[in-house]
């Protein structure tokens, strides 16, 4: 499972539970039946030729996702621009790092589908996000689900890593150890190949060293030999509170892709804005 930002997909599974398992009147899997129909359709065929140019759109997108959903709800207030007057949530420092393909495939699913007439201008941006990321999800290999759609967007403003992220865990990780001791030796050695002392700091690293581009639940597996790129993730398997789940996890694909599912949907559920705190915008990237 590459470059999908794993400590995210994990942090989803493992920390989910502080939602309420609840859901909202307006989101129903047929939302669009009769304004527009071919809505899934439409945006899994974008997503499936943006794939096709780039690969970082599967993670960029469900790390968008992630990001939105998570900061006042799923209302698609992440793909707000900048203004003179305004500093939008995009540009805050914890997204500045958000890859510009889950941006992209977005805007290009929102300009196709407003190239229907009975779409245009029907279909939020927040659904088009949620749709696209189960979609990015398919075409790694992983589950696919029902997506409930439904979201009005926010009227108002409020897996991979880079070298940067992992210098200290490979070469000052405290005073007794230059590298952090939980860390594979192996992996260490191929992390400092991938990201020596001299080396561009932006550069990015797949989280995943042994399937990138495959949505699985070898990074489980990895945490079990020391292969946790982030402390954040190989705490996961060395808390005795988490190491149970990352076990089972390991062990059944299964059980983690059901997981997995429950996950996002009970996150696509957060802060839903209803036509009354919210809107269809003409433009993802602006305000009516």
């Amino acid at each position: 499972m590459a470059r999908f930002g794993q400590v995210l997909v994990v942090a989803l599974c493992l920390t989910i539970a502080v939602f309420p398992d609840t859901t909202t009147a307006q989101l129903r899997n047929d939302f669009y039946k009769n304004s527009c129909p071919n809505v899934e359709e439409i945006v899994k065929k974008v997503v499936k030729d943006k794939v096709k140019q780039t690969f970082v759109t599967i993670p960029a997108t469900l790390r968008l996702f992630f990001h939105d959903c998570f900061v006042n709800g799923c209302d698609a207030s992440v793909l707000i621009q900048s203004t003179p007057n305004n500093k939008a949530e995009k540009d805050h420092p914890d997204n500045v790092s958000l890859a510009g393909d889950g941006f992209d495939v977005v805007i290009k699913a929102k300009k196709a589908l407003d190239a229907i007439p009975s779409c245009r201008n029907k279909v939020s941006c927040a659904d088009i996000l949620t749709l696209a990321t189960r979609d990015v999800v398919v075409e790694a290999k992983g589950p696919w689900y029902p997506v409930e759609l439904g979201r009005f967007d926010a009227a108002h403003t409020v897996g991979f890593a880079h070298c940067s992220k992992v210098f200290n865990r490979i070469y000052n990780f405290n005073r007794t150890h230059s590298v952090d001791p939980t860390l594979n030796k192996d992996y260490a050695k191929q992390l400092q190949d991938a990201c020596p002392k001299k080396v561009d700091p932006r550069i990015a690293i797949n989280i995943d060293p042994e399937t990138p581009k495959t949505f699985d639940n070898i990074y489980f597996k990895n945490l079990q030999q020391g292969k946790g790129l982030f402390t954040s993730d190989q705490v996961l398997f060395t808390d005795g509170r988490s190491r149970p789940t990352v076990n089972a996890w390991a062990k059944d694909n299964a059980a983690f892709n059901r997981a997995f599912v429950k996950a996002m949907t009970k996150l696509g559920r957060v802060g839903v804005k209803t036509s009354r705190n919210g809107n269809i915008r003409r433009d993802c990237g602006a305000f009516n």
